[in-house]
């Protein structure tokens, strides 16, 4: 059965809570056939208006809804069929906006347009993200993890959530070298074939009608095949380091760098957001840059606190401070280390 709905839920945003069941893997292959389609019918649901409203019918439940706060600034339509949803969401609104979701259900978050002035991005086992370009981006957060995120908004934005029921998932048969893939939590990556798919099905989602429902269904398996196919691409990746990172782990790595250059950041963390083992990671991004993360990072650090002496009369102890030096001695030590000369004479030189 299709079902289209627009949630009504006015709740406000916060986590989910209680207990879930244990994160199922992202299994497919079954011995039992399909069990086809449930013998419902056909529904299309377009509202008095036209405009793809209706009440979510309890069948839908608050797994199949990602909460958003506050409800007033964002329009949302779905579409619903068998272990699948998938969700088109808008908002004009420049205000703070919240999402939040966590369930027995994978989420694929794929971001068509939109930039933050401020907000930050929280997947359960991941570090948190302040990203402030998403558009093109996916996002993937596993059944049972938590999804947390707060845009304050300098651009519109449009995202689509796609859910997916690991349970009615099992009866489609998927490649057995899949069969047994869980799924990692990902942030802000890229992946042309699946976002190729995605905006087919936003084509559909659009423009609804009920003689597209089969291609629509096709589309959502073609997704998960797509998804499972990730898993076995980063083990792949896992044992063929020697030509460095790939071009979305330098982007994704050396961003993430850039965004907490005041902050310590740890090997696994990085290796974590390239979806490497620590060290797979520090091998490849040796390869990639010439220099271990911690030397690039501090690198970094220097290059910031050089255009800081360079532009604004704050003191040598703040630069330090605001760049993670524990002290002005260590700033001081690494700054000289680098240069040749201390933040000071630095200073006086190019004042």
């Amino acid at each position: 059965m299709l079902r289209m709905s627009s949630p009504t839920s006015s709740e406000p945003c916060t986590p989910f809570g209680g207990s879930y069941r244990q994160s199922q893997p992202f299994a497919f292959a079954s011995t039992k056939q399909p069990a086809g389609p449930r013998p419902r019918g056909n529904r299309w649901d377009l509202g008095d208006e036209g405009d793809r409203r209706a009440t979510t019918s309890a069948a839908d439940g608050d797994e199949w809804v990602v909460q958003i706060s506050p409800t007033e600034v964002t329009k949302r339509h779905s579409v619903s069929w068998r272990g699948m949803r998938a969700e088109v969401v808008q908002s004009a609104s420049l205000d703070k906006t919240e999402f939040c979701f966590r369930a027995p259900r994978h989420l694929l978050v794929a971001y068509e347009r939109g930039s933050r002035s401020e907000g930050e991005t929280f997947v359960e086992g991941l570090p948190r993200s302040a990203r402030r370009e998403m558009a093109r981006k996916l996002t993937l957060v596993p059944a049972d993890h938590e999804y947390h995120e707060w845009h304050a908004l300098r651009t519109p934005v449009r995202l689509m959530f796609f859910h997916f029921d690991p349970s009615e998932l099992q009866a489609y048969p998927v490649a057995g070298q899949h069969r047994n893939s869980a799924l990692s939590p990902r942030m802000f990556f890229e992946d042309q074939t699946l976002w190729g798919t995605i905006l087919k099905l936003k084509s559909l989602l659009d423009t609804p009608a009920p003689e597209n429902q089969l291609y629509l269904e096709a589309l959502g398996l073609v997704l998960v095949h797509e998804l499972a196919r990730l898993e076995g691409r980063r083990d792949h990746m896992e044992h063929h380091v020697s030509g460095g990172l790939a071009a979305w782990q330098q982007r994704i790595v050396t961003a993430y760098i850039d965004e907490h250059l005041g902050e310590h950041i740890s090997l696994a963390t990085l290796a974590q957001l390239a979806r490497l083992s620590p060290y797979h990671f520090c091998r490849a991004f040796k390869q990639s840059f010439g220099q271990p993360p911690h030397r690039y990072h501090t690198r970094l650090r220097i290059e910031r606190a050089k255009a800081l002496l360079e532009n604004r009369p704050a003191s040598v102890t703040e630069i330090g401070m605001t760049l993670g030096f524990s002290d002005t001695s260590s700033f001081t030590t690494a700054f000289r280390k680098a240069t040749g000369l201390t933040p000071t004479v630095y200073h006086r030189r190019v004042a």
